[in-house]
């Protein structure tokens, strides 16, 4: 036969007494209404937080660029107005400045940590006894594939430079 799980005030019960061996008191006096409010408003909360704050951040960002604008707009009408000749703006303010664009080097380094950590895992799991120590070749494997597109790329780039070279050369053949 299946035990019934405990009560709620069972459960209050062990919570408060886990909570004031760390010096927190939580008095609900066993209103389960009180319970089911605070698991319910747990997760409401922590959606709002999280959709507000990537919010604020489009905010800010936005009224960053429109005041950058606002500046370069006053610049260039007071350039106007004097005779001068205003550069346009850089190429580099339309791009999102919080990516930036990755190195072959970026991927090296990732491709070594992943590798590394995946086969610190598969060996502490096969260490441990645990039979699971395959779960370890999931970040390896992930490390393997950058390692291999870093070597690529790599090579790649060398392929056009080296055609870049031949074409600047002026004994080459036409």
């Amino acid at each position: 036969m299946i035990d019934s799980l405990p009560a709620a005030t069972d459960a209050m019960a062990a919570a408060d007494a886990m909570t004031r061996g760390i010096g927190l008191s939580i008095n609900t006096d066993g209103d389960p209404a009180i319970v089911s409010i605070l698991g319910v408003m747990i997760p409401i909360i922590a959606i709002v937080l999280g959709i507000g704050i990537g919010m604020l951040s489009l905010y800010l960002d936005y009224r960053k660029k429109r005041e950058f604008f606002e500046l370069h707009h006053k610049e260039r009408m007071a350039a106007i107005e004097k005779g001068i000749e205003v550069p346009p703006l850089a190429p580099e303010f339309f791009q999102d400045s919080r990516r930036r664009i990755r190195t072959p080097s970026d991927y090296l380094r990732r491709g070594l940590v992943l590798l590394l950590v995946g086969g610190a895992i598969a060996f502490a799991l096969e260490r441990s006894g645990d039979h699971d120590s395959v779960w370890g070749l999931v970040p390896a494997a992930i490390g393997v594939a950058y390692l291999v597109f870093y070597f690529l790329e790599g090579r790649r780039q060398n392929e056009r430079e080296r055609v870049a070279d031949d074409s600047h050369r002026p004994d080459r053949p036409v």
